[in-house]
């Protein structure tokens, strides 16, 4: 009588064997398109002034030559109104149930309030004056009031 292991063991050993033969073959047809003999300027890759990879060297015509001090790393900051002054602007977004929304500054930005810095009751398109404060989350409307 024979053992029941035996027959998963022979599976499992024609398994391990079609899994060389499968490797083996894919070895040798790598071995197989492989162009041995390039030349350095064949294996070479150039990147484009538009950061595109390519094979044709750039033309030295295109060249542009950058001020290391010109180059900024990381956020550029945004060009604010100082803190503290008198800004206008005017309610673009306000959201009641969450009792909060953004003004627009005359500048184009757009800059965060809360509810509890109006002293009357807001809508959108409202003509405000405020000040400028840094808040938990960066800078924040305060001492919101509607403009005469």
């Amino acid at each position: 009588m024979k053992h029941k292991d035996s027959f998963n063991k022979r599976e499992k050993e024609k398994q391990r064997q079609k899994e060389k033969h499968g490797k083996r073959e894919k070895m040798e047809l790598r071995k197989a398109n492989q162009v041995k003999g390039k030349t350095l300027a064949d294996m070479m890759a150039y990147v484009d002034e538009n950061g595109n990879i390519t094979s044709t060297p750039p033309d030295p015509t295109k060249k542009k030559v950058f001020n290391a001090a010109d180059i900024e790393i990381g956020v550029v900051p945004r060009s604010q109104k100082i803190e503290g002054s008198l800004n206008e602007g005017n309610i673009e977004y306000f959201n009641e149930q969450k009792g909060f929304g953004f003004i627009r500054q005359n500048n184009g930005e757009k800059i965060f309030f809360h509810i509890n810095q109006t002293n009357y009751p807001v809508r959108e398109g409202d003509s405000v004056n405020y000040t400028v404060e840094k808040g938990f989350k960066g800078l924040q409307a305060t001492g919101v009031t509607k403009k005469q």
